[in-house]
C-alpha cells in the first residue's frame, strides 16, 4: 500500500469525525436556541402577534429577531458599539440589514418572570405609540435573558446634558429644561393613565430620559417596566431601580405603584432645578443625598440657594415657589399624598406657559400671575 493510500485511510475518518462533531454542535446550538425561545414565551408571543394582525412577523413594526441578526447588527457586540452601561445591562448601537439604526439592550440576569407574563408584557409594550416614549421595535428570545430592540435616539441622555460634556448651555435656557420635564411627565402620565393595562416604569431617572436631535424627550427602558397589577396580592416584587431615585415607601414595602414613579420623577425635577446629581459621594455625609439636602434647605427657607443660577435668573419668584411646592409633593414620604403623574404633567405645562407668557414680565400684575398659576 502506498503512502498516499495510508494518508487517505488515516485522514478520511478524522475528517468525517470532525464534520460529524460540527454537525452535532450545530444541532445542539439550534436546540438550545429553540429551548430559550420557548422558555421566554416565543410561541405565545408569536400567537399573540398573529391573532392581532394575521401574521407572525410583527405588530406595528414589532419583530422577533434571531440571535444571528443582532450579532451581525452589532459586529458581534463589539466594544465600540456600546452606547451605555447600567446596573441592568449594556446597550449597543446596531445597524439592521434594512439600514435601520437601533439600540439593543443585553440585560443581566433578573428575577424569573413567568413565560406568558413576559410575552404579554412584550406584546403590550410593542403597541405603545407615544411621541415621548422610546419605541420598542422587537426582541430576541433565543438567549437565556431576552434582548430588547429599541428605536435609536441620537442625542444622549438628560443626565449627560445636566451633568456631562453635552451640558445645556446658557443659550439653551431653562425653558428647554422645563419643556423636557413636561414631555417626560406626559409620557409617564400616558403609561399610567392611558395605556391598557397601565404600565409602571420602576426606574425613572435622568439617564433613562433620552433626547433626540431637537432635544425632544423620550422616556426609555419601559422594557424593564411592570404592568400595573390588578390584584393587590400580586404587587410585591423584588426591589429594582437606582439609588438616589428610589421611593422610600417602595423600599420598605417592596410594592411598586404609580406613586413610586412620581417620587423618582420628583428627583428628576430636582436635578433639573439644581443641576446637581441625585447622589454625591465626594462631599460631607449630610450633603450626599440631593433630596435630603433640598428638604432640609426648604425647612429653613434656604432652598433657593441650591437652585442653579440660570434657573433663579430666568424664573420669577412665584413660579419658583410653585415648582418647589410641586417637587415637595412628589417627594412626600407617603405615596397617597403624592400627586398623580397626570397632575404633575398638567401643572408643569401651566408653569411652562407662564414662563413664556407675556404676562410673566416685569410689568405683570399679581392677579394676572395668579390666574396663570392657578392649580385647580
Amino acid at each position: 500500500m502506498s503512502c498516499s493510500g495510508v494518508s487517505v485511510g488515516v485522514f478520511l475518518p478524522l475528517f468525517m469525525c470532525f464534520w460529524l462533531y460540527l454537525g452535532l454542535q450545530k444541532r445542539k446550538l439550534i436546540r438550545t436556541k429553540q429551548m430559550f425561545f420557548e422558555l421566554n414565551g416565543g410561541l405565545f408571543l408569536q400567537q399573540q402577534i398573529s391573532n392581532y394582525n394575521g401574521t407572525s412577523t410583527g405588530t406595528g413594526g414589532f419583530k422577533i429577531f434571531s440571535k444571528e441578526e443582532l450579532e451581525k447588527a452589532t459586529s458581534n457586540f463589539a466594544a465600540d458599539r456600546i452606547l451605555g452601561r447600567g446596573g441592568h445591562g449594556i446597550v449597543y448601537k446596531g445597524d439592521l440589514e434594512d439600514k435601520t439604526v437601533v439600540a439593543i439592550k443585553k440585560s443581566k440576569m433578573t428575577e424569573e418572570v413567568p413565560t406568558k407574563e413576559f410575552a404579554r408584557e412584550m406584546f403590550i409594550l410593542s403597541q405603545i405609540n407615544h411621541k415621548n416614549v422610546v419605541k420598542l421595535l422587537g426582541c430576541c428570545l433565543e438567549v437565556e435573558v431576552p434582548m430588547l430592540v429599541y428605536e435609536f435616539v441620537s442625542n444622549g441622555t438628560l443626565y449627560q446634558y445636566i451633568h456631562g460634556s453635552r451640558g445645556l448651555d446658557s443659550d439653551t435656557g431653562f425653558h428647554t429644561c422645563l419643556r423636557i420635564a413636561v414631555e417626560s411627565a406626559e409620557a409617564l402620565a400616558y403609561m399610567h393613565s392611558s395605556a391598557s393595562p397601565p404600565i409602571l416604569h420602576g426606574d425613572v431617572k435622568t439617564a433613562n430620559i433620552l433626547l433626540d436631535d431637537k432635544l425632544t424627550a423620550k422616556v426609555s427602558d419601559f422594557g424593564a417596566s411592570k404592568l400595573a397589577p390588578t390584584d393587590e396580592a400580586q404587587m410585591a416584587t423584588l426591589v429594582q431601580g437606582t439609588c438616589g431615585y428610589l421611593d422610600p415607601e417602595y423600599l420598605m414595602t417592596c410594592r411598586l405603584t404609580d406613586k413610586s414613579d412620581v417620587y423618582s420623577f420628583g428627583v428628576v425635577l430636582l436635578e433639573l432645578l439644581t443641576r446637581k446629581k441625585a447622589l454625591y459621594f465626594d462631599g460631607p455625609e449630610e450633603d450626599r443625598s440631593l433630596v435630603l439636602c433640598f428638604m432640609m434647605a426648604v425647612k429653613v427657607g434656604q432652598h433657593q440657594d441650591l437652585l442653579d443660577s440660570q434657573v433663579r435668573d430666568e424664573m420669577r419668584i412665584e413660579a419658583l415657589e410653585e415648582i418647589t411646592h410641586l417637587v415637595m409633593r412628589c417627594l412626600n414620604m407617603s405615596g397617597e399624598e403624592r400627586p398623580t403623574m397626570k397632575e404633575v404633567a398638567e401643572r408643569l405645562e401651566m408653569l411652562r406657559r407662564y414662563h413664556h407668557h407675556p404676562w410673566a414680565q416685569a410689568d405683570a400684575n399679581p392677579e394676572e400671575e395668579q390666574s396663570l398659576l392657578a392649580m385647580e
